[in-house]
C-alpha cells in the first residue's frame, strides 16, 4: 500500500520520511510570550513539531501570533469545541488535532473538514482509549485495540467522503500491548502517516520504560512517522527520551550516542559519576559520533571498539582511546579534560557548549 506524504509547515511527514520528533507546551497557550519561550527552548532540545493546548476563544486567537513566531510548525490541540479549530485555522495554524470522542456530532467534523480543505490544515485524528465513542465503550464483545481501530477508521471515512486525505492518525492508550496492537491492526489497513506515542505514560522512570518499549517496538517494524513521548516531567525531557529512542534504533543520526559498561567488583574508579558528567559535557554536542565510559580496562579499549572516543578507568589513571585503540593514559581527574580536548581538536571546534 503507498503510503501518503505531505507537509505539516515545513515538515515532511509520511511516506518514508524522517521521523519527526513532536512535543507539546505546558504553558497557558494565551500567555504567548511563556509559550513562544517554551517553543523555542524545546526546538533548541530537537522537537520539530509542537502541540499546544486550546481551551477557549482566548487560546485560539492567541495562535495567530505564536505561529507566526515559532521557531517550529505548531499544532493545534483541540477537544469538545469544534468551533476552536474554526478559528485555529482562521489564525494560520499549521495542523489541527481532534479527538473523534468528544468532538461533538459527525456534522461538527464536516464543519472543520471543510475549513481545512480551504485552508490545506492537516488533520490528526488522535484516538484515545479513554475517550472513545459511547457504542465502542459500551460494547464488551470487542478488544480495545480493535475499538480503537474501528473509531478511527469511522472518522476516516468522514474525511474520505468529503475528499480530504490531509490526515494522520494515532491510537494511544496508556497500555504498552494495547498500542502496540492497535497500530499494527490500523498499519495494514490505511495509507495515512501514524502518529505514535502511549498517552499517560507516567512519570520519568515509568514513563522511559513504557515509551521505550511501546514506541521502539513499533519503529522496529516501520510503523511511525511521527513520535511524541509523553511524560508527567519537563517536556525537555520527552524530546531528549524521543532522540535517544531513535539513535537507539538507527533512525536518527545527529547527536551524540553515549554508551557506557555496568560498575562491577573489577572497576577501580567512581564509574557512575564519571559516565554522568561525560554525558552532562557532550549532551549537546552535535556530532554523529559514539563515546564510551568504561570501568576498566577489561570492559575498554576492545569491547567499545565500535566506539568512536572512549576512556576506561585503571588504579587511580585511565585510558583514553578511539576506535578500540588506546591513545593516551591520563591521571583519572584528567580524563574528562583530556577527552575534551582530544575530541575538540579531531571535530576543529573550539568549544563544547
Amino acid at each position: 500500500m503507498e503510503k501518503i506524504k505531505f507537509k505539516i509547515g515545513n515538515i515532511e511527514v509520511g511516506g518514508g520520511s524522517p521521523i519527526s520528533i513532536q512535543s507539546m507546551t505546558n504553558t497557558k497557550t494565551d500567555d504567548v510570550f511563556a509559550t513562544l519561550k517554551q517553543i523555542e527552548e524545546l526546538a533548541l532540545a530537537g522537537c520539530e513539531i509542537i502541540r499546544v493546548a486550546v481551551l477557549n476563544k482566548k487560546c485560539a486567537n492567541a495562535l495567530g501570533e505564536i505561529v507566526k513566531n515559532s521557531p517550529i510548525p505548531v499544532i493545534a490541540d483541540i477537544h469538545f469545541d469544534y468551533r476552536l479549530a474554526l478559528i485555529a485555522m482562521d489564525n494560520g495554524i499549521n495542523a489541527l488535532r481532534i479527538n473523534p470522542g468528544n468532538i461533538g456530532c459527525e456534522e461538527h467534523t464536516r464543519k472543520v473538514v471543510e475549513t481545512a480543505k480551504i485552508t490545506n490544515t492537516p488533520i490528526r485524528i488522535g484516538v484515545n482509549a479513554g475517550s472513545l465513542e459511547k457504542d465502542l465503550y459500551e460494547n464488551k464483545e470487542l478488544s480495545l485495540e480493535d475499538k480503537m481501530v474501528i473509531s478511527a477508521k469511522r472518522h476516516i471515512k468522514i474525511l474520505e467522503d468529503l475528499n480530504f486525505n490531509l490526515i494522520k492518525v494515532s491510537l494511544k492508550s496508556s497500555d504498552v500491548m494495547t498500542t502496540i496492537k492497535a497500530y499494527q491492526k490500523i498499519y495494514q489497513e490505511i495509507p495515512y502517516p501514524l502518529h505514535v506515542g502511549l498517552t499517560e505514560a507516567g512519570t520519568l522512570r515509568g514513563g522511559i520504560v513504557k515509551s521505550s518499549i511501546g514506541i521502539g517496538a513499533l519503529l522496529a517494524i516501520g510503523i511511525g512517522d511521527t513520535i511524541r513521548v509523553s511524560l508527567t516531567e519537563n517536556p525537555i525531557e520527552e524530546v531528549k527520551l524521543a532522540q535517544e529512542i531513535l539513535k537507539t534504533l538507527g533512525l536518527r543520526k545527529s547527536g551524540v550516542n553515549f554508551i557506557s559498561c555496568p560498575t562491577c567488583g573489577r572497576t577501580q574508579i567512581d564509574l557512575i559519576s564519571l559516565a554522568k558528567k561525560v554525558e552532562e559535557k557532550f549532551c549537546n554536542l552535535n556530532y554523529p559520533i559514539t563515546i564510551a565510559t568504561m570501568g576498566c580496562p577489561v570492559n575498554g579499549p576492545k569491547e567499545a571498539a565500535g566506539a568512536d572516543y572512549g576512556i576506561a578507568g585503571a588504579i587511580g589513571e585511565g585510558y583514553i582511546f578511539k576506535k578500540g585503540e588506546i591513545i593516551k593514559k591520563v591521571k583519572e581527574e584528567e580524563l574528562l579534560f583530556e577527552l575534551e580536548n582530544i575530541i575538540k581538536l579531531d571535530l576543529n571546534i573550539d568549544k563544547i557548549l
